[in-house]
């Protein structure tokens, strides 16, 4: 009876964590919309992934040598991972700068359902009619958000679905690697993709920064390096599966700062889109984690 009770504890604390993590990587997101504005996405982003990239190889570096960690059986597929992790960040940051919050939010959400038709090709899972069904609703939910009058159906949109496809594909091509890499190498690999590819490009859009706007960037290093962390520690508390439905808190917690930072409201026909992308959501995660109970460990979803 009392390990049962422990268990159930540490889940909820799990999910806690995961809520938390949201409200972290929100007021990150918010802060990064505010510098956007003034500043290049790529050199906003080159600086929020030396926070990232700090954190994780400090973290790989606590477990086992680097030298170690970069020993992989596909290095090009895990350069691949880190090619497209570190072209999500940059179309996110680009959609930062013109999409409301809370509207990029409601579209970059219906990543999970990308993963559900990647999947087919790339890992050649099966999918049955319900869960199609489910990724068609969600894509008439994405439309409902961009319909005429709604998101402009302008570059910032297409950045944002870009966003949500490339970070969809990382997350297919990060479950296939599982199968033959440690975790430390994957993160290792992105790590070291993202800061080269990201100091990179990021060199030549430098500009000079404020005091102030420093800060604020140092703030989004430090948030960045604390959401990844309190994920970490989350996932050791509970199962990917279960946590991976909370990911969708993301969705309120922007509309509130898109509100209370910006002063942008999302209007009630788009956010009706949100609600059924969400729930095509959750329907698909519910259906793969039925699917998946009679197998062993799932592998930990990155989250951004």
């Amino acid at each position: 009876m009392t390990p049962h009770i422990e268990r159930t504890d540490q889940i909820g604390r799990g999910i806690a964590l995961t809520l938390v993590t949201i409200g972290v990587f929100g007021i990150q997101d918010a802060i990064a919309k505010i510098l956007v504005q003034d500043y290049s996405p790529f050199q906003i982003t080159m600086m929020r992934y030396w926070g990232f990239a700090i954190f994780a190889l400090v973290l790989v570096a606590r477990q086992a040598p680097l030298r170690q960690a970069l020993r992989s059986r596909a290095p090009k597929t895990q350069i691949l991972r880190g090619v497209l992790l570190m072209a999500d960040i940059w179309f996110f940051a680009l959609a930062l700068q013109t999409v409301p919050l809370g509207e990029l939010q409601a579209i970059v959400i219906v990543y999970p359902l990308l993963v559900t038709l990647f999947a087919i090709p790339v890992l050649g899972e099966k999918v049955g009619v319900f869960r199609f069904a489910a990724v068609g609703a969600g894509f008439v939910g994405a439309l409902i958000i961009m319909r005429p009058g709604g998101v402009p159906l302008d570059l910032g949109a297409g950045f944002a679905l870009a966003s949500a496809a490339l970070y969809a594909l990382y997350i297919v091509i990060t479950r296939k690697v599982t199968a033959i890499d440690s975790a430390a190498t994957s993160m290792t690999y992105a790590a070291l993709v993202g800061l080269v590819l990201s100091g990179g490009v990021g060199i030549f859009f430098w500009q000079p920064m404020a005091w102030t706007d420093f800060a604020l960037v140092v703030v989004v290093m430090i948030t960045t390096c604390a959401g990844h962390g309190l994920m970490t520690v989350a996932l050791t508390m509970a199962p990917a599966s279960v946590l991976q439905p909370f990911n969708y808190f993301s969705l309120p917690w922007a509309i509130v700062l898109s509100i209370l930072v910006f002063g942008q409201w999302i209007d009630a026909i788009s956010l009706v889109g949100a609600t059924v992308i969400v729930g095509a959501g959750l329907v698909v995660m519910a259906r793969e984690r039925a699917r998946r109970v009679p197998k062993a460990p799932e592998e930990a979803v990155p989250v951004e």
